[in-house]
């Protein structure tokens, strides 16, 4: 896709935009300037031309939406299997399909096993998985697989394309929002789309203390990234109908300005997304006698400590364990909060698990109205005793617990 315009007339040959661009993808042929596949849209060369010679061609309200159609989800893969909010993204999009009439595909790009994990895709409904299958995709480098998933957007033309909010995810997806100058909306919770197709992507704004409706209604196509855990997955259909089809993939495609000099597999743990049971303190609790305590507490569960965005802001936690809108989403079997009034930002970050526990000392705590079991006692009287319940349950030993 190309929205990149070149005006000879107004032209001087003066040779500017080809030395100031940064991708080399500029060069002097006999008709006058030529794009070349390194092109990355930055605007670079229409900046510095003086003439007005090189231009963007989309502007707001130029683009014919009936053109762009379907949805598109780029198929994140992390050591060689699908992430798993892949499933999420087909879920929540086969439901804004079904509203305009939409089918619902996916792009997925990668080195050997990408086709494999492509059929694997199609088991969960999806019309067709386009793979960029090449040597040169092994490892991720930006620049080439933001090439690759431009390449089917230019080919499909998709009204929406969803990415999941993964950190590989929010480094391609403005790289690709940029590309075709229009609008992305990162760390989306919600998502609606209008009989136009218009997609409401709704995200938490002033660190969660706000939700705002975001649309994008004079460009296409719709870029947005999702948080991992907020969607339902994807039910598996009996009789699949989709297909796999296999892109070419030139050599310009997997060129990389970015050297891998070594790789180091790094040992993969758990995040609170993936945890099954999550032990929760809030402003409540003061006494680092409880805060050991808690601690404990996860690790003979088999779980993990977490915290709400006070105790994070006054540095007795981390960001990678902070529950809420401003934080992390999770959806764990059990989740065990200590001292946290529940707040509306706390509240939806954590919501969607299977069992909530909540002790507090206030009886009038907004959390007992999520919670399925609630204690009214404070937290130093209540926590010994479960610590030493589950200490004599289990032994002492770290090897989890059936729920």
């Amino acid at each position: 896709m190309r929205f990149l315009k070149y005006d000879a007339q107004k032209c001087t040959l003066c040779g500017e935009c080809i030395s100031k661009c940064p991708f080399n993808a500029l060069s002097m042929e006999a008709h006058g300037i030529e794009m070349g596949e390194n092109c990355k849209m930055c605007g670079v060369c229409v900046r510095t031309c003086k003439e007005n010679a090189l231009v963007f061609e989309q502007k707001a309200g130029s683009e014919d939406k009936s053109k762009w159609r379907d949805i598109l989800i780029y198929g994140e893969q992390a050591n060689g299997k699908i992430h798993p909010v892949v499933i999420e993204l087909i879920g929540e999009a086969q439901k804004l399909a079904a509203k305009v009439n939409y089918r619902v595909k996916v792009v997925m790009v990668g080195a050997e096993h990408t086709k494999e994990n492509a059929k694997e895709l199609l088991e969960y409904g999806v019309d067709c998985v386009y793979v960029y299958e090449h040597p040169g995709f092994d490892g991720f480098k930006a620049d080439c697989y933001a090439d690759a998933v431009d390449d089917c957007i230019a080919a499909i033309k998709p009204s929406v394309v969803l990415i999941g909010a993964t950190p590989l995810g929010r480094s391609m997806a403005p790289r690709l929002s940029t590309r075709f100058h229009t609008g992305l909306t990162a760390d989306c919770t919600i998502l609606d789309i209008k009989e136009n197709t218009d997609l409401v992507q709704t995200r938490p704004a002033f660190g969660g203390n706000i939700m705002a409706q975001i649309l994008i209604t004079d460009a296409r196509p719709q870029f947005a990234t999702v948080r991992y855990k907020v969607m339902e997955p994807a039910k598996k259909v009996a009789k699949p109908t989709g297909k796999v089809e296999i892109c070419d993939v030139s050599e310009a495609m997997v060129r990389s300005r970015i050297e891998i000099i070594s790789k180091e597999t790094i040992v993969h743990k758990k995040t609170i997304e993936e945890e099954e049971i999550l032990i929760v303190v809030g402003r409540g609790v003061t006494k680092e006698a409880d805060f050991a305590a808690a601690r404990e507490l996860a690790e003979l569960l088999g779980g993990q400590l977490c915290y709400t965005r006070p105790l994070v802001e006054n540095g007795m936690g981390d960001t990678a364990h902070q529950i809420g809108l401003s934080g992390r989403t999770v959806k764990p079997k059990l989740i065990l909060t200590l001292g946290i009034s529940g707040a509306i930002q706390f509240v939806a970050g954590m919501s969607g698990a299977d069992c909530i526990v909540a002790v507090n000392s206030d009886p009038n705590a907004l959390i007992f109205k999520t919670a399925d079991y609630c204690v009214v006692e404070d937290v130093s009287e209540v926590l010994p005793k479960i610590l030493s319940y589950v200490k004599a349950s289990k032994g002492g030993r770290n090897n989890g617990i059936s729920l």
